[in-house]
């Protein structure tokens, strides 16, 4: 059975930075996208980042334009981890954050077959 369990969101102010991680069990990437997700108060869900594997073993990161420069997506396959590194924070970032394995696309939402929990994640200005 499939586990995702998100962490380390929080509130900071307006230009500061938190990492968010997602501890994955019973699932192995081969080639599916995993990704982070918001959804902010009254909004509908959207798709932040994605990382696939490709068939060299290499890592394709994908962005969403409000969030390029800012955020970084990376995992550490050894402890079947995903993160998502946020800097420069803005107020509009404010959303709860999902974690999402087993894509066949990055950013739409119904391409996702695992969902975790979310971690809410706030900042002022």
């Amino acid at each position: 059975q499939v586990q995702l369990v998100e962490s380390g969101g929080g509130s900071v102010q307006a230009g500061g930075s938190l990492r968010l991680s997602c501890a994955a069990s019973g699932y192995t990437a081969s080639g599916y996208y995993m990704g982070w997700f918001r959804q902010p108060p009254g909004k509908e869900r959207e798709g932040v980042a994605a990382i696939r594997t490709g068939f060299a073993g290499i890592d394709t990161t994908y962005y969403t334009d409000s969030v390029k420069g800012r955020f970084t997506i990376s995992r550490d396959n050894a402890k079947n981890t995903l993160y998502l590194q946020m800097n420069s924070l803005k107020p509009e970032d404010t959303a709860m954050y999902y974690c999402a394995a087993g894509g066949d696309r990055p950013h739409t939402t119904n391409a996702y077959h695992y969902w975790g929990q979310g971690t809410q994640v706030t900042v002022s200005s």
